[in-house]
């Protein structure tokens, strides 16, 4: 939390931390609603609409700091847990503009490049189930990942003409980024805020 010293950009950047999914649950509408006017193919289609899903499933993770105060439940009294800025980086630089840097790759160098969108979807969506299955309840994200990310990612993965490289590639980006998460999330210290 910003002190009485705090510069107003400091200010400014904490408020976009704590409430950027909101903005995003909107951003989510809008972007849904331009889907008929794209002169995408299908599967471009299915790529670009990876980021609206995502931010309609940050919403139900996100809203009111759940799921960060979830996973700093969950880690409790063993490590730092994360931070809101934390959550806000994770989000903004590892889902939209990892999504967006995978729509335009597999709109202009090759559309298997869309296997990117499937692995962030399909890996998210699996953990959130296994998660729910490991603790017995609910978690923060779950409901749209189970009728979202789970049959988009789907539908990408029998449709997206990804090579066994792109697969691969696209596979180990989604596992190095929910890595550094965990590691993040793991680091000692006191209790992110």
């Amino acid at each position: 939390m910003a002190g009485p010293r705090a510069r107003p950009l400091d200010v400014m950047f904490e408020r976009l931390c704590a409430h950027w999914v909101y903005g995003g649950a909107l951003a989510a509408l809008v972007l849904l609603s331009l889907t008929p006017f794209l002169a995408f193919g299908p599967v471009l289609t299915a790529v670009y609409l990876a980021l609206p899903v995502y931010m309609i499933h940050q919403y139900e993770e996100h809203d009111d700091d759940r799921f960060r105060r979830f996973v700093n439940t969950l880690l409790a009294g063993r490590s730092r847990g994360l931070s809101r800025a934390d959550v806000f980086w994770i989000n903004i630089a590892g889902v939209w503009a990892l999504l967006v840097a995978t729509l335009w790759a597999a709109a202009t160098i090759n559309p298997g490049w869309g296997s990117v969108a499937t692995w962030l979807l399909g890996l998210n969506g699996l953990i959130h189930v296994a998660q729910a299955v490991a603790l017995r309840r609910y978690n923060p994200g779950l409901v749209t990942a189970l009728i979202l990310f789970l049959p988009l990612a789907a539908w990408l993965f029998v449709h997206v003409p990804a090579s066994l490289g792109q697969q691969i590639a696209g596979f180990g980006i989604v596992l190095v980024l929910h890595g550094l998460i965990l590691v993040r999330a793991r680091q000692p210290g006191p209790v992110a805020s």
